[in-house]
């Protein structure tokens, strides 16, 4: 284990923060050199978010040193960058159970430690709730510092300006960092930079420029010149007049990795009254010379030899689903010049690598801004031209306005490739699909797609090519059952559902989606009929009645919440028509999913393949019963 390191000793000693504010300040390199290496050799026996914990080794353990936690807030923004936190925060030994099964969360998470102040997992949230814990200490006149610590990437949406904005005209006392790892400015790290950022923090330029400014505003002229002076100047030597027009004091940009610095300028700016913003620039990936050439590569990476910098990556047994929208994407854009790729800073994730490269001029990475990337969609469908929004369905939540009141209500044919719905295993609760069904298909004009498996994501996509209004086509993570796609595409009926099986038993299965091959295998256990249903919305109406007229029970099986799901859509067509055909929908339950593998969050959910089955044959030996009791047979 990492732990056993003999290179450990000072981390070692390290249990909660008050251990490490008790080191002299000279260890503190040490210490940063020690938890860099933990972490690499850590992480390398499991996997998970890699490069951006390297890159705030340094400013993690200032924060923890200078400020009194977990009395004051830190509150980390997204949580990719936060294993270093965890690690100093109690929970060393435990990291390498990150992102497994009752292991440690993959972000900061409120129930796991008093140091984890906000749950996170979506980005640009930190500023506002570090505003809203400001503001609670200023109500109850508590004595505490609150600190938001955001990434360069996270900061692009707009939240975060929200934020930003309403900070800065409260005035509230409220740090925000600016953790910038854009190697583009790389060149404002230095000496230079390093002195700006100590000197514009320190106690005695804070004194004089107050002081300065309440003296030149009794003469207005020489106020106004000063002001404009001072503008001129940061202007041209520091990027920060933005931040200070929001009304933030900028400090930066500085060396997020050089210790020494980092303290003395957090010690100056603990005690600054006001929105104050730190700029820090670090490296993604600090410390391991693969993750610093290829820190994309590196974010998530799975388990790999520290030594080699081999990452081991089980084999594939056929392409994913993210793949199999990435290749469908870049034939469609051969074929049709109108079409036009969107992903909210997701390329890698989304399967967009080669389409990116292929047809730059129809690429748009709008980063982390899926409110502004569907409204963008809308704006080109409006032009004619075919907008393709690939977005996770955990993601898209974040724009169900724009998408209701932007794309469905003018009826606009934007294509939504919805990837990563249903349960998606190790980023967790925050990232599980568990709702798009729901959230969709009470949307006017929209019509939501299920593919069972990759020959239909592909078919489905192009489907909803041929449509005249929006469409969403949701599809799982990972791979699927192994159905090779056919080159052709061909536009499948809509609404129309595919009968699987035919059964004698007299149990009718419904399946949507991902689950249609578990469906299969119980109706063959069970000799059920099974029927793939393929559309949420429409439903095959006309199927489903004439199959509920000749059976004697139902059973709807989706990975999605069964509040509002596909399978409630089933039970109000039944209701409207009068049916009383008893009917069990199975999906996942009204609680939120934790993670672990898939698999684990399959059978959390009580989705997995036994499961399911015991479900279904439990509920239909039941049905059985009753119904030969009533009869009296």
């Amino acid at each position: 284990m990492s732990q056993d390191s003999p290179n450990l000793q000072l981390l070692r000693s390290v249990n909660v923060p008050a251990d490490l504010r008790a080191q002299p300040e000279s260890r503190l390199g040490e210490i940063c050199a020690e938890l860099r290496d933990y972490l690499i050799r850590t992480v390398a026996t499991r996997g998970g978010h890699f490069a951006a914990g390297l890159g705030t080794v340094e400013l993690t353990v200032a924060l923890h040193y200078v400020f009194d936690t977990p009395h004051d807030r830190l509150v980390w923004d997204v949580g990719h960058q936060a294993y270093p936190h965890k690690v100093l925060t109690g929970r060393r030994d435990r990291l390498d159970t990150i992102k497994q099964r009752a292991g440690l969360a993959p972000f900061p998470a409120r129930t796991e430690s008093e140091y984890d102040t906000f749950g996170v997992g979506h980005s640009s949230t930190s500023i506002s709730a570090a505003l809203g814990m400001a503001v609670a200490a200023e109500l109850s006149g508590e004595p505490r510092k609150v600190v938001a610590i955001i990434g360069d990437g996270a900061i692009t949406a707009g939240m975060a300006w929200e934020g930003l904005l309403n900070a800065g005209a409260r005035k509230t006392n409220l740090l925000v960092i600016l953790n910038d790892n854009d190697m583009s400015i790389s060149e404002n790290v230095g000496a230079l930079s390093n002195y700006f950022a100590k000197v514009l923090s320190g106690r005695m330029y804070s004194t004089l420029r107050s002081g300065g400014k309440k003296m030149l505003k009794q003469m207005p002229t020489m106020w106004e010149l000063a002001r404009r002076s001072e503008e001129m100047m940061k202007g041209m030597v520091l990027p920060g007049t933005i931040f200070e027009e929001l009304g933030f004091n900028y400090i930066g940009p500085m060396n997020g990795h050089d210790i020494k610095e980092l303290v003395a300028t957090l010690r100056n700016m603990r005690n600054l009254a006001g929105p104050q913003l730190l700029h820090v620039v670090t490296k993604k990936g600090k410390g391991y010379d693969p993750a610093e050439k290829d820190p994309i590569k590196w974010h998530g990476p799975g388990p790999f030899d520290p030594a080699s910098g081999t990452i081991f990556k089980e084999k594939a047994s056929g392409p994913t689903y993210s793949q199999i929208f990435g290749q469908w994407l870049c034939d469609m854009a051969t074929r049709d010049p109108r079409i036009v790729g969107i992903t909210p800073a997701m390329r890698e994730g989304s399967g967009m690598v080669e389409y990116s490269k292929k047809f730059p001029q129809r690429y748009f990475d709008v980063a982390i801004a899926e409110q502004h990337a569907v409204t963008f969609a809308a704006g080109l469908a409006c032009e004619g031209f075919k907008p393709v929004v690939a977005i996770y369905s955990t993601f898209l939540q974040r724009a169900y306005d724009q998408l209701i009141h932007d794309v469905a209500l003018q009826n606009l044919p934007v294509i939504f490739a919805l990837d990563r719905a249903g349960l998606v295993g190790g980023d967790g609760a925050t990232h599980q699909g568990s709702y798009d069904y729901s959230f969709l298909r009470c949307i006017p004009n929209l019509t939501v797609m299920a593919p069972a498996d990759e020959n239909e994501c592909r078919q489905m996509l192009f489907t909803a090519t041929t449509l005249a209004g929006p469409s969403a086509v949701r599809y799982p993570r990972g791979q699927g059952p192994g159905v090779a796609p056919v080159a052709e595409m061909t536009a499948l009926p809509v609404g129309k559902a595919d009968v699987r099986r035919e059964g004698r038993s007299g149990l009718l299965i419904l399946a949507f989606g991902a689950l249609v091959r578990s469906a299969e295998l119980i109706g063959e256990h069970l000799d059920a009929t099974v029927v793939n249903m393929r559309f949420v919305k429409p439903l095959d109406e006309a199927l489903v009645l004439r199959l509920a007229g000749t059976h004697a029970g139902l059973v709807t099986i989706e990975e999605n919440a069964v509040a509002g799901g596909a399978g409630s859509a089933v039970l109000e067509l039944l209701a409207n028509c009068a049916s009383a055909l008893p009917t069990l929908t199975l999906g996942i339950p009204d609680r939120f999913v934790e993670h672990g593998s898939r698999e684990d969050c399959l059978v959390q959910a009580e989705l997995d393949l036994p499961s399911l089955e015991a479900a279904v044959r439990r509920w239909w030996e039941q049905l059985s019963a009753s119904k030969m009791a009533a009869s009296g047979t």
